[in-house]
């Protein structure tokens, strides 16, 4: 939820005359949001209600109810999110969102909050990026690859329940990893042809990322998929996972396409 301030700040950006869509990029505010508060910028009161159960500590412990969107938060908090503690108690969510994507800055808040209705998302803007972020007691339980240090220096594994819901949502989840730590982009080369170089351009998605076992649970997942792939090495080392075949190609963009 926005502060007044903020949207007092949006609105005036507005009023100077800008676009609806230049506002969301400048500021990482959906068109949606501003266009309400064009109408009423007080926040509606906040429920009474508590956020929900989490249902990894109830008596007998279950999944999210969400696993679609679990699916995808569980790709971008393996790309570009972390859990820290709260200097009292509970701990934050934050998932690192570029400015250049004001679509996916407002879809990762719509799903924290679909993954833990009533719990509040805050978007604090960073230089050239955001931290979407959410306070919980229950984001270790949620995300038990949470740990000291960074991700790519210690076992990232899933949990039992966690593949089983990878394996209901796949593409959800290799949607999360390429929003946060993947691309596509528009490759080119040149062939001779007929004595005379050609330039040809074809599409293709890279994941960048230095764990090798969140590298394994990409491919292990497209190899699901039926998507072929390949390493990329850089300085040596294989980071970076191509998918570059028409046919593949297709198949991503029929699920994911570029990022907005």
């Amino acid at each position: 939820m926005y502060d007044v301030d903020t949207r007092k700040r949006a609105l005036a950006l507005v009023a100077q005359g800008r676009s609806l869509n230049s506002v969301s990029e400048l500021t990482g505010i959906s068109r949606s949001a501003i266009r309400e508060w064009q109408t009423r910028i007080e926040p509606l009161p906040r429920m009474l209600s508590q956020s929900a159960p989490c249902p990894r500590c109830l008596p007998v412990p279950g999944v999210p109810a969400a696993a679609a969107a679990y699916a995808y938060l569980l790709g971008l908090y393996l790309g570009d999110g972390c859990i820290s503690p709260h200097p009292r108690s509970g701990y934050y969510l934050r998932v690192a969102c570029a400015d250049a994507w004001p679509g996916l800055i407002e879809q990762c808040r719509a799903t924290i909050t679909t993954v833990r209705p009533g719990s509040r998302v805050c978007i604090l803007q960073k230089q050239g990026c955001v931290a979407v972020t959410s306070y919980s007691r229950h984001w270790p339980c949620l995300f038990p690859q949470h740990g000291p240090g960074k991700k790519h220096a210690r076992r990232i594994v899933l949990e039992p329940w966690q593949q089983e819901i990878v394996d209901e949502h796949p593409w959800k989840f290799i949607r999360g990893l390429i929003h946060s730590d993947g691309c596509r982009i528009m490759n080119w080369t040149t062939r001779l042809v007929g004595g005379e170089w050609k330039r040809y351009e074809y599409p293709r998605y890279w994941f960048t990322n230095v764990s090798d076992d969140i590298r394994q649970l990409y491919t292990d997942t497209l190899d699901k998929l039926g998507i072929e792939w390949k390493h990329c090495t850089r300085a040596g080392k294989p980071y970076n996972i191509s998918v570059a075949k028409r046919a593949s190609i297709a198949l991503m963009d029929a699920h994911i396409g570029p990022k907005y």
